[in-house]
């Protein structure tokens, strides 16, 4: 079992996560994992940076820690032979410590640059394609390709990975994971009740790999908010307030998102995460993904008012707790 730290760019300025990356490895964590959006979930209190230039930087400045995105979505703005490129790049530059995490996306990241955001149907079938497109070029293909939605003429990565870029998919419910154990090396869930997880995302996704005579890896993850009290923890989450209002897979305008999480009640948007007083607490929290769950890899993804501070506190306390409750 392995533990990541989730660097939040809806949150933070890039110059400031490479320092929370490094610290993550500092203190022992596995894996550093950051998102890829176009635009955050509100516009007053946020930020949008450019992971794959910011994954090129992590790369250079850590030396032992895998690297993942969580995740980006190879399906509009990218055409996805551009996200294998970008792959085998920071693997290179790693040395092959890439892991690239792909999901169907979200209108905050293709509607501010024009395109139409459809509905799961059309955007499962383009990740179909991306997935032929992206594993055959990481694999070392020369490749050409005629498709509904993406072609490609003789496409080839003259820069290619160091070895095999495992692509794990993002689900969030029993389609995708089928969808996932049929065609990537791995799974990312996030977790609210541990039981339903194993049941309707887990299970289908390793039933569908193990039919294709497929390994399997799952990342499971879970939103926390450390605070000890409700204003802390409303200071910690207001550049993620958006992240809980209507519509918010289908709104581009991260003003739109703050507005509708303003108009809600506060402590209706509290109430949407898991919120702990202590390190006991957190390490309560992510133990389920660990014990329940079973997945190979637990991110941790923590909102508090002073990130630096716990990603020291919880590299002494808490993953040492995981990793012993792990092997026991």
């Amino acid at each position: 079992m392995k533990l990541a730290w989730l660097c939040s760019h809806e949150s933070y300025q890039p110059e400031v996560l490479l320092e929370h990356a490094v610290l993550a490895e500092q203190v022992g964590f596995d894996v550093v994992t950051g998102a890829d959006h176009f635009h955050p979930w509100v516009d007053d209190v946020s930020a949008a940076s450019y992971v794959w230039t910011w994954f090129g930087a992590v790369a250079q400045a850590t030396s032992r820690v895998e690297l993942a995105t969580s995740v980006t979505a190879p399906l509009f703005r990218y055409h996805p032979a551009l996200i294998a490129q970008a792959a085998a790049t920071v693997d290179r530059l790693s040395n092959g410590r890439f892991i690239l995490g792909v999901g169907t996306g979200e209108a905050i990241n293709e509607a501010p640059l024009g395109y139409a955001f459809p509905g799961y149907g059309e955007r499962i079938a383009r990740m179909r394609e991306a997935l032929t497109i992206m594993h055959g070029l990481l694999d070392g293909e020369k490749l050409d390709f005629d498709g509904e939605f993406y072609q490609a003429r003789t496409a080839k990565l003259y820069s290619p990975p160091t070895g095999r870029v495992p692509v794990w998919m993002a689900a969030g419910g029993p389609k995708s994971a089928t969808f996932a154990g049929e065609t990537c090396e791995g799974l990312i869930t996030s977790v609210k009740d541990p039981a339903e997880t194993v049941a309707k995302i887990i299970t289908p996704y390793r039933d569908a790999a193990t039919a294709r005579g497929a390994d399997t890896t799952v990342m499971a993850t879970r939103w926390v908010v450390l605070a000890a009290n409700d204003d802390e923890a409303w200071e910690a989450l207001v550049s993620m307030r958006g992240l809980r209002a209507p519509g918010r897979l289908e709104v581009a305008d991260p003003a739109v998102l703050r507005e509708r999480a303003d108009a809600m009640d506060r402590q209706e948007i509290l109430s949407k995460y898991t919120i702990v007083r202590d390190l006991d607490q957190l390490a309560e929290a992510y133990l389920p993904l660990v014990t329940d769950v079973g997945a190979d890899y637990v991110a941790i993804q923590v909102a508090s008012a002073d990130p630096a501070d716990t990603i020291r506190r919880i590299g002494a306390e808490v993953l040492p707790a995981l990793r012993k409750a792990a092997d026991s």
